[in-house]
């Protein structure tokens, strides 16, 4: 055992063991409730690399002192089936259960599949596939019936930090090397990896063989740094937080120059992509506002191209979005007038009862009148119980055009102050 990767020797051996994946684990939730009562009859986890979906089916063998039988689709098809259902039949022959476990299954052919429907109708074994995608979509009509989907989740910072303080006190992993390390370490592992259990022991391993090598008692974050080939001074999750506020006070402040920077070092760090570029979206509609609303156009776009792209090439159309944001006239008028709805909206004091003229009951409905009916399509008349003043633009880029319009329509009484 100790000559296996720390990750192997660092398996959860129970359920309790078992970190993150609380949406289906934790008391009373079902995925643990059919474990324990013996119902799991056939299932796929579904989710990212390293989040415990092979251990946690290791876990469920252990459990019911099953025979284990492990296939990749990948590599594996009919013949390995056939061995397998062969050797189920001997288990169950000789009074024990079998689980079989098929690692990527949504790749295996809708033939490889269908052979294994009538020893999953029959009970030969428990069946439990694997797949870091969705495989709704792949698997056949018929397995699919079956199967009960379980979507795992990419296990969070806290979780992976976890899992390397257990590494480091288990007598399975690095306890008798007597180790410590730094929070910043820590932190720069957890963060390299992405909700990747496998990944993160893999680097705390390579760190501890690195600092033994080097006579060293303590993981410094430069070490990490080092072995994980990238700068000490990379994006920690302390600085999360920071970085992204001076991400957007830079495109706030019209800096495209700083508001680019400040983006490379979050994407550098492994930052989600997905969080800079909804923050970007908020920031077009904030800041920039109707001064240029094509702003939010195409942050929006941004924000879908993250989407369907992902890293690294993603960088490419939110580089530019961040750009077109930072460089745009800005007006934070929409925001501050939603701001003041709001509070009127909340407030009882404020009278919020409809115009019956522009309500659909009779007969004060019969006094709206229709827009379209007059000349520019525009008439004067109330839409608030009483008046208010909430959006007041400015005259910065297309605003200016706005006001004017807004000024033309109502006349000075409304808008002659601002």
């Amino acid at each position: 055992m100790q000559d296996a990767p720390l990750a192997w020797r660092m398996r959860p051996r129970t359920i309790d063991e078992v970190v993150g994946q609380s949406h289906l684990l934790g008391p009373g939730m079902p995925l643990r409730a059919m474990i324990e009562r013996g119902l799991l009859r056939a299932a796929v986890f579904y989710g990212p690399p390293g989040c415990g979906k092979t251990a946690l089916a290791h876990v469920i063998a252990e459990q019911s002192k099953a025979d284990f039988i492990g296939l990749n689709a990948v590599s594996h098809g009919v013949k390995e089936i056939r061995a397998a259902v062969e050797r189920a039949f001997l288990n169950r022959r000789q009074g024990s259960s079998t689980l079989l476990f098929i690692d990527e299954i949504h790749r295996f052919t809708k033939v490889q599949q269908e052979s294994l429907l009538p020893h999953v109708e029959e009970g030969l074994f428990v069946l439990l596939g694997a797949s870091t995608e969705n495989p709704r979509a792949a698997l056949s009509r018929g397995l699919a019936s079956r199967l009960t989907l379980f979507a795992f989740k990419p296990l969070s910072n806290h979780e992976i930090h976890q899992l390397l303080l257990r590494a480091l006190r288990d007598p399975r992993g690095l306890k008798d090397r007597g180790l410590s390390v730094a929070e910043e370490a820590f932190e720069l592992i957890e963060d390299h990896a992405s909700g990747d259990a496998r990944r993160a022991l893999n680097a705390l391993e390579l760190a501890a063989i690195t600092a033994e090598e080097r006579g060293l008692n303590q993981i410094e974050v430069d070490l990490v740094a080092e072995v994980l080939g990238t700068r000490a001074s990379s994006y920690l999750r302390s600085e999360h937080y920071d970085v992204i506020s001076a991400y957007i006070k830079s495109i706030r402040g019209s800096d495209p120059d700083a508001a680019l920077f400040w983006m490379a070092r979050m994407l550098q760090g492994g930052e989600d992509p997905l969080f800079v570029a909804r923050r970007l979206v908020i920031a077009s509609a904030e800041d920039v506002g109707c001064a240029d609303p094509m702003a939010l156009v195409v942050a929006t776009a941004a924000l879908k191209a993250v989407e369907a792209i992902g890293m690294p090439e993603c960088a490419i159309p939110l580089a530019e979005a961040t750009v077109y944001a930072a460089a745009a006239p800005k007006s934070n008028r929409a925001y501050l007038a939603l701001k003041k709805a709001q509070a009127d909206a909340e407030d009882p004091q404020v009278n919020a009862q409809v115009p019956l003229h522009i309500t659909n009951r009779a007969p004060g409905s019969r006094d709206y009148r229709y827009p379209h009916d007059y000349p520019g399509h525009f008439v004067k008349q109330s839409y608030l119980p009483e008046p208010r003043l909430y959006y007041l633009p400015t005259e910065l880029g297309r605003e200016r055009l706005i006001k004017e319009r807004l000024f033309q329509l109502w006349g000075r009484e409304r808008y002659g102050n601002e």
